[in-house]
């Protein structure tokens, strides 16, 4: 029975986890691992997240009882492995230094990063320490979103869709719109060479184009229903998929992927495809704010 740590708790993610990991009642429980020790973080100029801290922490403490710390390393040196939830994707690299010492597998909770520089530093500390290290939005592990993926026939094109409500200080599409990104990646794979972006008050449709010829592109809404879904094109067919569908959670499908990565060392998201995905999101901010097709090799070499 693994010892897991939370640090950060500041995102309605760190009691779902807990309940799916120390709650035997729950209908979608998992075994192997106990959340044990935390250390409650939050970010003071972001509401969403130094607002959410105290409930949080007191749901964990008296519900589930773990024992709160004073710092992440505390967290590290308590536990076998370590889930990296702080909702403010700016912190990730600051505490990802603090802890990757320790020598422990750590899955960071989305976003990544804010920046490819940022994404680029934690993996190379990651290799440094020889620590498995993950980080994906949960939409990657929508039943329905692998079973379309799973489908006989070779994928010529996607287009996903979900809300994407911009959340400052988090930059651009940095908050709610990885969700609707990790989703074309899950479909597309790594590979994006170019990147533009429409935007106005309601909407941004993304377009990215892909080394061997291939169109993939996210509708992100501000108005209208919040639903996640997506069209698989296939030479023979589009598959529709709708991430509502299913009767699992989809932190559930996830947390399965981070315990079999705590247990065995493999990364259920590669690393290279990782940093792919923050670019193409960096991309599509600076586009949406210039109206310019970005280019992620230009990127990659300014990082």
């Amino acid at each position: 029975m693994l010892k897991i740590g939370m640090i950060g708790l500041d995102t309605t993610h760190c009691p779902a986890f807990t309940d799916l990991l120390n709650n035997e009642k729950n209908p979608h429980y998992i075994k192997g691992g106990k959340i044990v020790a935390a250390y409650p973080g939050g970010s003071p100029d972001f509401e969403l997240s130094i607002s959410r801290v105290g409930s949080i922490t007191r749901q964990l403490e008296e519900n589930y009882n773990v024992k709160m710390t004073g710092s992440p390393e505390e967290v590290a040196e308590q536990t076998d492995a370590i889930l990296l939830t702080s909702v403010d994707g700016r912190v990730h690299l600051e505490q990802f230094k603090r802890i990757v010492p320790y020598g422990k597998p750590i899955y960071i909770d989305k976003p990544l990063a804010c920046s490819s520089g940022d994404a680029r530093q934690i993996f190379e500390l990651a290799q440094q320490y020889h620590v498995p290290v993950s980080s994906s939005s949960s939409l990657r592990f929508s039943e329905e979103l692998q079973q379309a993926v799973m489908e006989k026939g070779s994928i010529i094109g996607a287009d996903t869709y979900g809300p994407m409500k911009i959340e400052p200080p988090l930059p651009g599409l940095f908050w709610y719109g990885i969700h609707s990104v990790e989703m074309l990646f899950t479909v597309m794979g790594a590979g994006c060479e170019q990147v533009s972006c429409t935007v106005n008050h309601d909407h941004d449709v993304i377009v990215g184009k892909w080394a061997d010829g291939r169109i993939g592109t996210v509708r992100g809404n501000r108005t209208g229903n919040n639903q996640f879904g997506a069209l698989v094109h296939r030479g023979l067919g589009t598959a529709f998929v709708d991430c509502q569908k299913g009767t699992k959670p989809h932190y559930a499908s996830l947390l399965e992927e981070v315990m079999k990565m705590f247990l065995t060392g493999e990364p259920p998201v590669g690393m290279e495809e990782s940093m792919e995905l923050i670019r193409f999101i960096e991309a599509a901010n600076e586009s949406r704010q210039t109206g310019k097709t970005v280019q992620l090799g230009e990127r990659m070499a300014r990082h």
